[in-house]
C-alpha cells in the first residue's frame, strides 16, 4: 500500500500556505506566499480580501508543493482547511463571492457608534451569549454593508468566514463550523450553532446564515474544476477544518481542560481551554468554541508582534537579510544571535504597540520606543530588537493574568506554537516572564498539523480527534526560568503597565495616533 498523506492549507494573516504531512504527523513539506490585505481609500480603516487573486495564490502553493514533494495527488487521503478568523466572504444566491474583508477590518466605527446608541446595554447582553464584542465580529461590518453598500446587502444569499471559503472554492459545499463561526458574534456559544436573534436585535437579516458542522466532519470531495487548478485528483475527500488558534491547540495536543497554548504568529493569542461555555463577566476577554465537540476557550490576543517583527527586519535589517541571502540562513537568526548579547530588560529600554486585551473597550497606543539613552553601544538596533520581543512577552503576562482573574485558574506550563517559537531568544524570554515552562513542539506551524489531524479524522485514519493529537504531536525543545531574568520582568512589568497607560493618553488627547482601536471606540 502507497504511503497516504494529509493536506492541511492555512489561511493565516499574512500568508496562504500548503503544508503536507505523513499519517504520522510528521511534516513532509510546505509551500508559502506572503499577501496582504489592502485598504479601499474610500473607507478609512478597511481591510479588504481579494478573493480572486488570494485564489490564484492558494491553487498555485498546492500546485507547486505536489510537484515540489514528487507526490501521487491521488495518495492524499484527505484535505482540511483552516485560517485567520473573524474575516468574511459574502455570496450571492449562485455561490459567488460579492464582498470580502480580512479579520481586523475597522471600517464600521459608525456602525458601531450607531449601536451603541440605539441601546447601550446590548454589546454586554450579546457578549454574554455569543462571547464576543463589537471589535472584531460580523455585526458592525454587516450593518456598514448594509448603510454603505444596499446592492450588496441585498444581494447576499449566504455568510462564511476564511476556510469555508477554500472548502468551498475545492468543492463548491459551503458550510460553516463552530471554532471560526463564534467568532462572528452570532453564534450560541453553548449551543454551538447560529442564533439568528442576535442578528434581528441588531436590525440586519437573519436568513443568511449556512449550515453549521463541527470540525473533523465530512464536507465533501475536490471538484474537476478545482482538481484542474490545483492539482489535487478530483474526489479527494475534503473535511470540515477550523479557526487557526482552535487548530492550532490540536496540533499542540492542547485538548483538555486546563491546558494552555501560545500561538506566535502575525498576532498572538493565548489560550486556555475550559470545559463550558462561561464567559468574563466584566467581557474584557473573548471566549471561542474549541474544535473539539464539548470544549471552549478562553482567549486573549496581542495585535500584530509578528507584523511588527516584519517591520523592523525590513525598515532597519537590511544588512542581516543580505548576509542571509549569501549564507543561507533566515535573517531572524542573525538579529537573535546578536539580541541574545543584550541582558534581560534592554537596559530599562521598553516599546508599546500592542496593549493587553480589554474587549469591550480595545485599543492600542501609537507604536513608540521609550526610555532609551544616546549610547550607541548599548543601544543599538539589536537592543530595540530585543524590546519587541520583550513587549510581546510581557502582553502574554498579561493576559494570562486577565483569563487567570475570570476563571480562578492558572497553567502549570504553557506550549509556544506559530512562527514566533522558531526564535530560542523568544522562547527562553517568554519563560522568563512567566515564570513558566514553556514546551515547542517539533512541528512549529501546529495550526498546519491541527488541520491535518482533522482531515485524517475525517477520513477514518484517526479514531478521534484528542488520541491523534496526542499522537501526533512530538516535543522539540523545553524551557525554563531563568530566576535573575524573571526578577529583571517582575520590576519590569508594573511599569511597563504604567508607561502605556500614559501612551493611551497621549492618543486620547489625540497627540498621537492609536495602533489600531475598535471600531466605534473613541
Amino acid at each position: 500500500m502507497n504511503q497516504q498523506y494529509l493536506l492541511a492549507i492555512d489561511a493565516g494573516t499574512g500568508s496562504i500556505r500548503a503544508v503536507l504531512f505523513d499519517t504520522s504527523g510528521r511534516q513532509i513539506d510546505c509551500v508559502q506566499e506572503e499577501w496582504e490585505h489592502h485598504e479601499d481609500p474610500r473607507w478609512p480603516g478597511s481591510m479588504d480580501f481579494d478573493w480572486t487573486f488570494n485564489w490564484n495564490l492558494a491553487s498555485s502553493c498546492i500546485k507547486r508543493l505536489i510537484e515540489k514533494t514528487k507526490i501521487n495527488n491521488k495518495d492524499i487521503a484527505g484535505i482540511s482547511t483552516t485560517c485567520m478568523r473573524e474575516g468574511i466572504v459574502l455570496y450571492n444566491k449562485e455561490g459567488k463571492e460579492i464582498w470580502a474583508c480580512a479579520n481586523v477590518d475597522g471600517r464600521s466605527v459608525d456602525e458601531v457608534a450607531e449601536l451603541i446608541r440605539q441601546n447601550p446595554a446590548l454589546e454586554k447582553v450579546l457578549y454574554s451569549e455569543s462571547g464576543q464584542t463589537y471589535a472584531l465580529g460580523a455585526l458592525p461590518r454587516l450593518l456598514w454593508i448594509k448603510n454603505k453598500l444596499p446592492h450588496i446587502y441585498e444581494e447576499t444569499a449566504v455568510l462564511g468566514m476564511f476556510n469555508d471559503w477554500l472548502i468551498h472554492k475545492l468543492t463548491g459545499v459551503l458550510v460553516v463550523e463552530p471554532s471560526n463561526g463564534s467568532t462572528t458574534g452570532i453564534f450560541d456559544l453553548k449551543k454551538r450553532s447560529w442564533n439568528p436573534e442576535i442578528a434581528k436585535q441588531c436590525g440586519l437579516r437573519d436568513d443568511i446564515f449556512p449550515p453549521v458542522q463541527e470540525c473533523g466532519s465530512k464536507a465533501g470531495y475536490v471538484t474537476e474544476s478545482a482538481a484542474a487548478e490545483t492539482g489535487l485528483a478530483a474526489g479527494t475527500p475534503v473535511i470540515v477544518g477550523g479557526g487557526d488558534c482552535q487548530l492550532g491547540c490540536i496540533g499542540v495536543g492542547a485538548v483538555n481542560p486546563g491546558d494552555a497554548t501560545i500561538f506566535g504568529g502575525s498576532f498572538w493569542q493565548y489560550e486556555y481551554n475550559t470545559e463550558s461555555g462561561q464567559t468574563d463577566p466584566e467581557c474584557r476577554v473573548r471566549v471561542n468554541c474549541h474544535a473539539v465537540p464539548n470544549l471552549w476557550q478562553f482567549e486573549a490576543l496581542a495585535f500584530k508582534p509578528g507584523l511588527v517583527m516584519r517591520w523592523y527586519r525590513d525598515a532597519f535589517c537590511q544588512q542581516e537579510k543580505e548576509l542571509a541571502k549569501l549564507s543561507g540562513d533566515d535573517p531572524y537568526n542573525l538579529m537573535n544571535k546578536e539580541a541574545e548579547k543584550i541582558p534581560a530588560g534592554c537596559y530599562g529600554m521598553m516599546c508599546t504597540f500592542s496593549d493587553v486585551m480589554n474587549f469591550i473597550q480595545w485599543k492600542h497606543a501609537a507604536p513608540s520606543f521609550l526610555n532609551f539613552e544616546l549610547d550607541a553601544e548599548k543601544f543599538n538596533r539589536y537592543t530595540f530588537y530585543r524590546a519587541i520581543l520583550e513587549n510581546a512577552a510581557l502582553i502574554t503576562k498579561g493576559h494570562m493574568e486577565l483569563v487567570q482573574a475570570s476563571t480562578g485558574k492558572a497553567p502549570s506550563h504553557v506550549v509556544f506554537a506559530g512562527g514566533a517559537s522558531k526564535s530560542p531568544l523568544w522562547c527562553q524570554i517568554l519563560s522568563d516572564v512567566l515564570n513558566l515552562e514553556v514546551r515547542v513542539p517539533v512541528v512549529k506551524e501546529a495550526t498546519a498539523l491541527g488541520a491535518a489531524i482533522l482531515a485524517g479524522y475525517g477520513v477514518g485514519i484517526y479514531k478521534d480527534i484528542s488520541s491523534a493529537a496526542k499522537e501526533c504531536v512530538k516535543w522539540d525543545k523545553v524551557y525554563t526560568p531563568n530566576a535573575e531574568n524573571h526578577a529583571v520582568y517582575q520590576r519590569m512589568y508594573p511599569v511597563w503597565r504604567e508607561v502605556y497607560k500614559a501612551q493611551l493618553e497621549l492618543c486620547d488627547r489625540k497627540l498621537t495616533k492609536n495602533m489600531w482601536i475598535a471600531p466605534g471606540i473613541s
